[in-house]
């Protein structure tokens, strides 16, 4: 499990309304947000900083178009975790910058981790560097050829 302490608010609809849209385009500026929610730009700034403080939003980012993506490995990589060794590999995964996702799991596997590399070199780089962490007992590797 990971550390992620969420500081109580209670989040209205305004708010998911807020999420949504963010979702889609996270650097949308305050006054396209307040006029998309029919808010104040006041309004809309108090709401994003709540969130933010609250840890209902984590950070913003940048979705990359599919052509820029074209060359790029994907793959899924499910991996088995040895005793009660679970944070700690986590810790150790979200410092790896081709982690995309991370998932726990029931069933066999304790996570599913998401991998973007630019290059089989490194992809081959980054399996061999998840299989030394401390407490990694297993792991199987599948390459995303083609999304439907």
């Amino acid at each position: 499990m990971t550390n992620l302490t969420i500081r109580p608010y209670l989040h209205d609809h305004l708010d998911q309304q807020l999420i949504s849209l963010l979702r889609e385009d996270g650097r949308a500026s305050i006054s396209k947000l307040s006029e998309q929610l029919k808010v104040s730009r006041g309004t809309v700034q108090n709401r994003i900083d709540r969130l933010v403080s609250s840890g209902a939003i984590l950070g913003f980012t940048v979705r990359a178009h599919e052509a820029l993506e074209a060359g790029a490995i994907k793959a899924v990589m499910m991996i088995e975790v040895v005793g009660r060794s679970t944070a700690q590999v986590i810790k150790t995964l979200k410092g790896l910058p081709q982690l995309v996702k991370l998932h726990t799991t029931n069933g066999s596997w304790d996570l599913v981790a998401e991998l973007q590399t630019s290059n089989l070199i490194e992809f081959d780089h980054v399996l061999a560097q998840v299989r030394m962490i401390e407490g990694v007992l297993n792991s199987e590797t599948s390459i995303l050829l083609t999304s439907a």
